[in-house]
């Protein structure tokens, strides 16, 4: 079987995004446009596909991370590979590859969190012919993907789907309908400061740290411009009261970020929200929505138990995926990074929280 492997040009990113778009488990993050994305914030993309006969049959986005005082650096390939995760020899041909680019830049090891179910012992046994190793403990990874979600098949009728949700989710739905929310469905750049204003509201109300807004520019540009995201917003008598960013590619769409006001919380425009991007997403021959993540071993009497029954209320199947693994290419170096690794994560919030501040002053 005569397979090659090579590094696409620019000019073949609409065949690499093609490929990516109509395999089975390709993904928005192991697009050419992510890979741009992060390209600006600090990361170096490399995309590598193996061809057989001329036409693509695995491809995977790596991003590459330096890693600050030493001359090395680590690959993270957000939910890749893509491919046919059945053909393991596929699979371990691509790795190869994988290593050969991995010695030439210096890199210490490859991270990946693949859209594969945690039930799929099949891959978690290619995994280990490959090499990886479990990372599951390997500290709070910049940009590391939820492995925990809810997802929803869209193939039924937006009939069959209503009836399926919980009562109170159609109820939600219904009333924010009859207390006169409206929902903009293509918003324009101008727009995106308002979301962005919200954003930092909810992030301040549910304690969490968000990207700065330059990031949100740079994801417009690369995302929204090239279709593969749109922007929703809710409004109440003229007023932004909430919003939410979705990623879409090939038959997939994703739920990425939500924000809402303080006020008017009580008219449920994030129900709303969640009901038009689910009949966008099926408009556009989507068969999946992804609702992204919720934590894993949740009780009730978690403060973000409320996100989990809001997901859960669309009916969506509770997924859990097989996690972070990793291919280790310098042992020694590899473990220098799990001890050093969780220490730079933290420098790290606790910079993007100084930054939070000063912004706010």
């Amino acid at each position: 079987m005569a397979w090659t492997a090579r590094l696409i040009k620019e000019d073949e990113k609409h065949i690499f995004n093609q490929f990516v778009a109509n395999c089975p488990k390709g993904h928005i993050l192991q697009s050419y446009e992510w890979g741009q994305v992060k390209a600006l914030t600090g990361w170096k993309p490399f995309r590598l596909v193996v061809e057989e006969e001329g036409a693509i049959v695995a491809a995977i986005s790596l991003l590459k991370r330096a890693i600050p005082g030493i001359k090395k650096g680590i690959f993270y390939a957000p939910r890749g590979p893509v491919l046919d995760i059945k053909n393991h020899s596929l699979f371990l041909f691509l790795m190869d590859q994988v290593k050969s680019l991995a010695l030439k830049e210096k890199v210490i090891f490859l991270k990946i969190d693949p859209d594969i179910p945690a039930t799929n012992d099949d891959f978690g046994g290619l995994l280990k012919t490959a090499g990886f190793v479990s990372a599951e403990k390997g500290g709070s990874f910049e940009g590391l993907q939820p492995k925990f979600v809810f997802r929803l098949d869209i193939k039924p009728s937006e009939d069959e789907l209503m009836a399926n949700f919980y009562q109170k989710t159609r109820y939600n739905i219904r009333l924010a309908d009859k207390k006169g929310v409206e929902i903009k469905e293509n918003c324009a750049k101008e727009d995106l400061p308002d979301f962005y204003k919200i954003l930092v509201v909810t992030a301040e109300r549910d304690r969490f740290l968000i990207r700065s807004y330059e990031y949100f520019d740079i994801m417009w540009e690369q995302l929204v411009q090239n279709n593969l995201a749109r922007l929703f917003m809710a409004y109440y008598q003229g007023e932004p009261i909430a919003g939410t960013l979705a990623f879409i590619m090939g038959d997939k769409a994703w739920y990425i970020y939500g924000a809402s006001a303080n006020e008017h919380r009580n008219k449920m425009p994030n129900y709303l929200l969640q009901w038009t991007m689910i009949k966008w997403a099926k408009s556009r021959g989507c068969t999946l929505y992804d609702f992204r993540g919720v934590p894993g071993n949740l009780s009730e009497d978690s403060p973000i138990y409320g996100l989990y029954r809001f997901k859960k209320g669309f009916n969506a199947e509770y997924t859990e995926f097989i996690g972070e693994y990793d291919l280790i290419f310098s042992p020694f170096y590899y473990k220098l990074w799990l001890v050093g690794e969780p220490l730079y994560s933290k420098n790290i919030k606790k910079l993007s929280a100084l930054k939070k501040r000063l912004r706010s002053k």
